[in-house]
């Protein structure tokens, strides 16, 4: 779906900046008049000009805070973190050393932090103890009855922040009566910059201490506790759950089989080229993003070893070991990880359903961009069912 831009990863990820105004975290008008004075695969443009967006409209938001205009200030301080969450996006050359970098990743945490205060319930941020240190996470509230609930479990993939799970899935379970506590695990968001944590294959020594930590809340309902993951949450979730078996059921938004044949396919395209690799880095702005993210996020600088670490994240003979009620999800015209959604269900011997997003129906991009709402109706009715939830009206936030 061309969206603004013919570059691909300009449009999928203007797109993706513009469709969480679902739950309030873009503007249409905003969107649209920043990307104007962005030029075709100028990241340096994309950078700042998103930045000077996101500037404006925290100003706003700390404008409204002190006059007393709460809702105002939590819509603008909302929109800002995504768009500062967008500004960061394409720095991934030297993260690690990128001042311009950290100084967005830390304004995107700080207005969502101020902005979570200020739902009507307040989201709780927390700390979750993992190994010898400990995971961030927010909890959010669909009510304060302190009546216990069925509750999401939820992380994303590859370049996930912990800010952006709100406006991905929270805001949608919580309208709908579910808790969710939403969390950084290894290799994302605030974990690589602040801890120096990266992704593992093994993803149920991150997801089995979360789980302690949600079961032993009050306001849980233990027995009906579901897990999802986007995009490469999509492999790390149906990895938890084939060894956690004390979740109810999971999502996987999408499915993902083998996330090594991505990198993989790169390596080919890259094989065909004289200059190799660095001249398909200098060709395609995705290339280049989904190498440089992969060293940032896996700890690892040599290309080859990158690739060659991502063949551990499979489900090769792992996937028939889970046992709870597994929702599958898959993307029409997904770029990342065409066809391996139905090759995971294809493997799983649960219970299962695979839901197939078309492109006609606005929902053909991977995870569905653009198609928020509808991605949270398919999922949230499946799991109304699977996990028997009456329907109960709860606030929209």
């Amino acid at each position: 779906m061309k969206f603004l831009y013919d570059e691909e990863s300009f449009s999928f990820e203007a797109l993706r900046t513009a469709g969480y105004a679902t739950y309030g975290g873009a503007e249409l008008g905003e969107v649209l008049v920043t990307c104007r004075q962005i030029p075709e695969g100028d990241e340096q443009a994309w950078s700042a000009q998103w930045a000077a967006t996101a500037a404006r409209v925290e100003r706003v938001g700390r404008d409204a805070l002190a006059a007393g205009h709460r809702v105002s200030a939590r819509e603008a301080l909302l929109r800002a973190s995504n768009y500062y969450r967008t500004a960061d996006f394409y720095r991934r050359e030297d993260p690690a050393n990128d001042a311009e970098s950290a100084r967005l990743a830390k304004a995107s945490q700080q207005t969502f932090a101020d902005a979570a205060a200020l739902l009507d319930i307040p989201a709780r941020y927390v700390r979750i103890p993992y190994e010898d240190t400990t995971l961030p996470a927010y909890l959010f509230l669909a009510d304060d009855s302190g009546q216990p609930r069925p509750t999401v479990i939820y992380h994303g993939g590859f370049d996930s922040s912990l800010e952006e799970d709100y406006l991905a899935l929270a805001a949608g379970a919580l309208r709908r009566g579910y808790h969710v506590l939403a969390f950084d695990g290894p290799g994302q968001g605030s974990t690589i910059r602040e801890q120096g944590l990266h992704f593992r294959p093994d993803w149920e020594a991150v997801v089995t201490p979360v789980v302690d930590f949600v079961l032993a809340l009050p306001e849980v309902d233990a027995a009906r506790v579901a897990l999802i993951g986007t995009s490469m949450g999509g492999y790390l979730a149906a990895r938890a759950v084939a060894f956690d078996h004390r979740l109810a059921a999971c999502v996987l938004h999408d499915g993902v089989y083998d996330l090594s044949e991505v990198f993989q396919a790169t390596a080919r395209r890259a094989a065909e080229l004289p200059g190799g690799l660095a001249e398909l880095k200098a060709q395609s702005t995705f290339v280049r993003w989904l190498m440089d993210n992969g060293r940032w996020n896996f700890g690892i600088d040599d290309p080859e070893e990158l690739i060659k670490a991502t063949q551990s994240y499979t489900m090769a003979g792992i996937a028939d070991r889970i046992t709870c009620p597994m929702l599958v999800l898959e993307a029409e015209v997904d770029v990342f990880f065409d066809g391996q959604p139905q090759r995971l269900f294809d493997a799983l011997t649960s219970p299962k359903q695979l839901i197939r997003f078309r492109e006609d129906e606005g929902g053909g991009e991977h995870c569905h961009e653009g198609a928020v709402a509808l991605f949270h109706q398919c999922t949230f009715d499946w799991l109304d069912t699977v996990l028997a939830v009456r329907e109960t009206s709860v606030p929209a936030v």
